[in-house]
């Protein structure tokens, strides 16, 4: 009997596996407010214990209030950012072919001197051929989408649909956060309901820190990733800072990314070596902010996730479920990290882990084993 349900809740886990890996695009926008709520709530309950005056706030009243500044601060932050990033991405693809002729022409004559390649000969000619090529393709099939898209209208109707149903799925989910929580905890059997809700709390915990934490952290470096760049005159700031800070989420990767993008683009622009140094002294003096104010401030040192964890989390959700799996995957993580502890705490306790080793039989130091038993 006992197999059985082992074998029953396996099967659950399987379909459920499966009827993610097949729903991940209609899940997505519900993922995305399940989110959003999950951030609002902890203020949604701070202001149903205020008052204003004598009067108390309702849970709905609370809601409203919350999902309006929500709603408020994601319109700034648009505001503000599109049309910087839009200017941008017009200034880089007017730049396109100057950039392309001073990788050739210049930048890789230098790395051919730099690294002993003199005698090698790189057909610029046809690199360029096939560039344009690929470009040629590359718009052929933009145009393909967007004729399909513009005779269909499949693609443009979801993303309609999307950005109507997550503020209507994100008010409803706040509104009711609690109820739902609650419900699930009355679903649990009553012999296993005082562990689980341990461990949940604990989860919660965690991904409270984390999620509301990193946020800030890569709001943090966008912000001053792009200021500096901004600082020293480079004309691709704001794209590569905000860039770099949004990586961020991934550990080293927003600097990564962001620092090389940032040296090309002033080699680009100045060609010189100060500013070289200028954009490596802003990313450094944006991972010892990261490093010794943002993280332990923000998220502090409970989340315990390890870099490579954090990387593979990232890449293997993604690859399994898409967009759905990159928003789930460092969640999962930190949750699963919760419960890697438990169980190793758990296994730390067993009789598997403290049962002494078997005894040995004691035999005479001067006597052999096999002269010992022959009498």
């Amino acid at each position: 009997m006992e197999g059985s349900r082992h074998w029953f809740a396996l099967a659950l886990v399987l379909v459920f596996g499966w009827l993610l890996y097949r729903l991940a695009p209609v899940i997505t926008p519900f993922a995305v407010s399940a989110g959003l709520a999950y951030l609002g709530d902890p203020l949604v309950d701070r202001l149903e214990k205020a008052k204003f005056f004598k009067w108390p706030f309702n849970r709905t009243v609370s809601v409203l209030i919350v999902f309006l500044l929500m709603t408020a601060v994601f319109s700034l932050i648009l505001l503000i950012l599109i049309p910087l990033l839009a200017d941008q991405v017009r200034h880089m693809v007017r730049r396109v072919p100057e950039i392309t002729e001073w990788l050739l022409s210049t930048a890789l004559p230098w790395l051919q001197a730099r690294l002993g390649l003199e005698g090698m000969s790189f057909e610029t000619g046809s690199l360029v051929e096939t560039v344009k090529d690929y470009g040629r393709e590359a718009g052929a099939a933009l145009l393909g989408v967007l004729g399909t898209v513009s005779r269909g209208g499949q693609a443009a109707m979801t993303w309609i649909m999307n950005l109507v149903l997550i503020p209507v799925v994100t008010f409803y989910l706040l509104r009711d956060w609690d109820r739902l929580v609650e419900g699930i905890r009355l679903l649990l059997p009553r012999s296993v309901e005082p562990a689980v809700s341990r461990v949940a709390g604990e989860i919660d915990e965690v991904l409270g820190a984390f999620i509301r934490g990193q946020l800030l952290v890569m709001m943090a470096l966008g912000t001053i990733y792009a200021l500096g760049l901004w600082a020293i005159g480079l004309d691709l700031a704001f794209i590569i800072g905000i860039g770099a800070g949004i990586l961020s989420i991934v550990p080293y990767l927003g600097t990564l990314l962001g620092v090389i993008a940032a040296v090309l683009a002033a080699l680009f622009q100045f060609q010189d070596v100060l500013h070289v140094v200028l954009v490596l002294a802003v990313f450094g003096v944006g991972q010892s902010l990261e490093g010794m104010v943002l993280t332990p401030l923000l998220v502090g040192d409970r989340i315990g996730l390890h870099p490579v964890a954090v990387i593979f989390a990232v890449l293997a959700g993604g690859q399994l479920f898409g967009f759905l799996g990159v928003l789930l995957a460092l969640p999962v993580a930190a949750a699963l990290n919760v419960l890697v502890r438990h169980l190793h705490e758990h296994y730390r306790e067993s009789a598997i882990y403290t049962r002494a080793p078997a005894a040995k039989k004691a035999f005479p130091p001067d006597v052999p084993p096999g002269e010992g038993e022959g009498g």
